[in-house]
């Protein structure tokens, strides 16, 4: 099976990766990468003055570039959902502050609005003499509408997914699964004996009674990023490009610091002479 490809080139069907843990921590470390580099063309074009096209072909290239991430992400937890659930690849700091396997999509507006009052305090008084400054502390009266009503819809989406994840997470606790734990455990205590030996149907039965688990945390965390790709989506979409630009440098910024925070207090913890 193929690895991902060390040269971190982006986007393109033909890099295939193999979906097992390593495999996608290879290719996480790749994205963050190309990430990075983002940042850069990001913070080059707010301090330049690109053409409106070319402001808006470059959030979409940050945009595509975090779909890319979401469809590698979809066709790994087909093979493995419980380590796309659990990532090797992020931080203890990273999982404290996970949602179902990555961020809360509503943590996007208070990211957007945390920004744009900084923004506008930064540029009161250019704000006040009716100057526009073309970043988030300039959001327009409609565009603060259509915010606050998107924000609504996808707290009450999230609520349903929160919901539905505690629902399947309540039965580990069915019928099925304490008669299973029960035949199994008298089959340990019968081997301990001597009196048994290990019983191929009983394991055959332990994988098709958990293979319906997996199915389902697969089917909730596909609901979880198809509504983090689209917050994202619709936030870029609601702001002016130029918008668009300081709003996903925050984005950006704020995951690259974070991973990089937390692979520090990781580090610490392992190596108290870590600095």
């Amino acid at each position: 099976m193929s690895v991902v490809p060390c040269n971190c080139n982006h986007t393109t069907e033909k890099h295939k990766f193999g979906c097992e843990s390593e495999s996608f921590h290879k290719f996480f470390e790749c994205w963050i990468s190309e990430q990075n580099q983002h940042l850069k063309d990001l913070l080059a074009a707010e301090s330049t003055q690109p053409t409106e096209e070319q402001v808006r072909e470059l959030n979409d290239r940050v945009v595509e570039h975090y779909k890319y991430y979401y469809k590698a992400k979809s066709r790994c937890a087909k093979q493995d959902v419980l380590a796309m659930l659990s990532p090797t690849w992020m931080s203890s700091l990273e999982e404290a502050f996970l949602w179902i396997g990555g961020w809360r999509p509503s943590m996007a507006f208070h990211l957007l609005y945390s920004k744009s009052g900084l923004q506008f305090e930064a540029r009161l008084n250019e704000l006040i003499q009716g100057l526009r400054t073309h970043d988030l502390g300039d959001l327009s009266a409609s565009q603060l509408a259509h915010l606050d009503e998107m924000q609504r819809r996808t707290i009450l989406e999230e609520r349903e997914i929160t919901d539905l994840m505690a629902r399947h997470q309540e039965t580990v606790g069915d019928a099925s699964m304490v008669e299973l734990s029960h035949v199994v455990s008298e089959m340990i205590r019968a081997n301990e004996a001597g009196e048994v030996d290990e019983n191929k149907e009983i394991e055959d039965k332990v994988e098709s009674t958990l293979v319906p688990k997996e199915e389902g945390l697969e089917k909730i965390l596909l609901k979880a990023d198809e509504l983090r790709l689209r917050t994202l989506k619709a936030i870029v979409n609601v702001l002016a490009p130029k918008q668009a630009i300081h709003f996903l440098i925050a984005a950006v910024e704020l995951h690259l610091r974070l991973h990089e925070w937390g692979k520090k207090m990781d580090a610490r913890k392992c190596n108290p002479w870590f600095w």
